[in-house]
């Protein structure tokens, strides 16, 4: 797959092109995906995507604080193993935010070779957000493109979308978020130094930074994995405020390994949350502490072994 920053300075071949943020590549943006691949092969050419970089939403409203659900380079990853031929990652700036709907089809989605725009239901492009999917599909008549607009996809009565997967992992109903997403919801972020009280205890932790605007999942703990030296290594994550130690912490990300003991710092990786085992508690001392971490490394192990055997198991019948 193909990722370019900027616009082709030459013709471009013509391609079907599917429009969104694609934050998380959840369930509703594959269906999406899906149906521009099967445009694509009816048309016989490739699927591209145009996505902006920073989230329009970030650049609007700033104070909004925005958290996102996927990295880009996750992003990236998902589109690439859906088929995607070419994904451009345009700057969104001020300048951009006020072109008109007309004035970004005719220089941004024509100079893209579209003979085919597939879009979701709800978005908008242009000037205030004043363009919609009814007035691509006019502007698409008008200048020899065909539109598909995909209506919300919706499991178990709820539409799926960012939002209420974000809404999700704030509640810290995993399953949820899984049933949306299509997969275990990830954490991307630097393995930094933290106050090593985990080494102390006998449960050495990789204390984990997230970058600035990616959404951090309700305080509590976590069976986890992570692909650490080319294979996959369980965990539990806690995420809190150490009240034990702490009467005022800034909230923390920390994930004990299970059977690994290389050095992980400065090292950036992607945690795969499988599921919530409890709340963030308050302990009355060390000893209290330990018999509950012990308590966790067996439920999170129970888990992971669980899920793993259902893998393996699923793999078979394929």
């Amino acid at each position: 797959m193909q990722v370019r920053t900027s616009l082709p300075m030459e013709g471009k071949e013509p391609c079907v092109l599917a429009l969104g943020n694609f934050d998380g590549v959840h369930q509703g943006h594959r269906r999406l995906l899906e149906h521009g691949l099967e445009q694509a092969v009816r048309l016989g050419v490739g699927l591209d995507v145009l996505i902006f970089e920073p989230h329009p939403l970030k650049v609007l409203f700033p104070e909004r604080g925005v958290k996102l659900l996927s990295a880009i380079q996750d992003r990236l990853r998902y589109l690439e193993e859906m088929g995607v031929h070419t994904v451009y990652l345009l700057p969104f700036t001020m300048e951009m935010a006020n072109t008109s709907p007309e004035r970004f089809v005719e220089t941004i989605l024509l100079p893209l070779g579209v003979i085919h725009v597939v879009v979701g239901f709800n978005y908008s492009f242009g000037a205030h957000g004043k363009g919609n999917p009814e007035l691509i599909q006019i502007l698409g008549q008008k200048l020899g493109f065909g539109v598909s607009v995909l209506q919300a996809q919706m499991l178990g009565g709820q539409v799926i979308s960012s939002s209420s997967i974000r809404k999700a992992l704030l509640q810290g109903d995993i399953r949820l978020a899984s049933s949306l997403l299509g997969r275990p919801p990830c954490l991307r972020g630097t393995v930094v130094h933290g106050e090593e009280r985990g080494r102390q205890l006998g449960y050495p932790t990789a204390n984990i930074l997230p970058a600035e605007d990616i959404l951090i999942p309700k305080r509590g703990v976590y069976a986890v994995w992570a692909e650490l030296d080319g294979r996959q290594v369980p965990g539990m994550m806690n995420i809190g405020m150490k009240p034990t130690f702490h009467d005022l912490y800034g909230t923390s990300v920390e994930v004990h390994f299970f059977d690994f003991k290389k050095d992980l710092y400065d090292r950036e990786i992607l945690v795969h949350i499988e599921e919530r085992l409890r709340d963030e508690r308050k302990f009355n001392g060390i000893d209290e502490l330990l018999i509950q971490l012990k308590k966790d490394r067996e439920k999170a192990d129970y888990v992971l072994t669980k899920i793993l055997l259902q893998h393996t198991t699923l793999q078979k019948h394929d």
